[in-house]
């Protein structure tokens, strides 16, 4: 593991190729089934784009049904079992996850059909960024800060819409080993998209992924996506897994207050996705985010204050 630099704008982990499972530590797969999964994996990813061109005309009962059937069937593909625990809000909700691997997309779909926040480059990927496209994802242009009230606004646009929203507000992966809190990427969460959720008076949900290997029954990083690894090694680790297991935990809705500190109410959210032990006024944020005092400025400067603080 390495140092954990601090940037503003693009978080990084600390991990390195130490965080990933050393070899003949996550039992594996012939190296026909592999090929199987591949095939199909790539079989349901070419899948995906009827299901997009479906979904316009579809009713919302059956297109949240096919984009989540859709998504539990290409996960089972690259040999990957879900397992959901808990229960999502039947309203619209902002839904929020530590981010592991590239695989978390698919689990979070399966579980909320949602539209995702996700960083401009995966919009080049190969199918994927063509399918998160017509899904109606919101990108996130890292290079270019001063758009980032913008995306904000896109999450409340859809939120007010009634569509439910996901992001990873880590602002990246990371192997998520145990006792690898050293990996953890500097800032924790991002409350810039937290601030959708409280102009829009929207309920925000944590969800708490894990990856785990059922044959050992202890949890690895084998889906784990690192900032050195390339997406072609994270899909030969993960096809070659045996029993990999993506669990998805849903805690209680965190109602954030119309006048709630966006940076109380990540601290907050953040708490309940690692189950981090938090300070007496973060934990009762965790019911209820503590409203915040507007400073007797000029309108002007509030605004401009408001699109630095975004970023932070």
């Amino acid at each position: 593991m390495t140092a954990v630099p601090r940037d503003l704008w693009r978080p990084s982990s600390g991990c390195d190729d130490d965080c990933l499972p050393a070899a003949g530590e996550v039992p594996a797969v012939p190296v026909a089934r592999r090929v199987l999964r591949l095939v199909a994996a790539l079989g349901m990813l070419l899948a995906g784009i009827p299901v997009v061109l479906l979904l316009p005309v579809l009713p919302s009962r059956e297109r949240q049904g096919l984009v989540s059937g859709w998504a539990r069937a290409t996960a089972r593909a690259f040999g990957v079992r879900l397992v959901v625990k808990g229960r999502l809000p039947r309203r619209r909700a902002l839904l929020v996850a530590n981010h592991v691997s590239w695989l978390d997309i698919l689990a979070v779909l399966a579980v909320a059909p949602t539209r995702m926040v996700a960083k401009r480059e995966i919009r080049s990927w190969p199918v994927v960024g063509l399918l998160a496209a017509a899904a109606g994802t919101v990108f996130v242009d890292r290079a270019r800060p001063l758009a980032l009230p913008r995306t904000v606004d896109q999450v409340a646009d859809a939120l007010r819409a009634g569509r439910s929203v996901a992001v990873f507000p880590e602002g990246t992966t990371w192997c998520a080993g145990t006792d690898a809190t050293d990996c953890r990427p500097g800032g924790g969460f991002r409350p810039a998209t937290f601030q959708a959720a409280i102009d829009t008076g929207s309920p925000v949900v944590p969800l708490r992924l894990t990856y785990r290997c059922a044959a050992t029954g202890s949890t690895t990083t084998a889906a784990a996506f690192l900032g050195a690894d390339t997406l072609l090694r994270s899909v030969a680790r993960v096809v070659a897994a045996r029993d990999l297991v993506v669990s998805v935990t849903i805690a209680g809705a965190l109602h954030p207050a119309r006048d709630a500190d966006r940076r109380l109410l990540a601290r907050a959210a953040e708490s309940a996705v690692h189950l981090v032990p938090t300070p007496g006024a973060v934990a009762r944020t965790r019911l209820r985010p503590v409203p915040t005092v507007a400073p007797a400025v000029p309108l002007s400067q509030r605004l401009a204050d408001r699109e630095l603080d975004l970023a932070a």
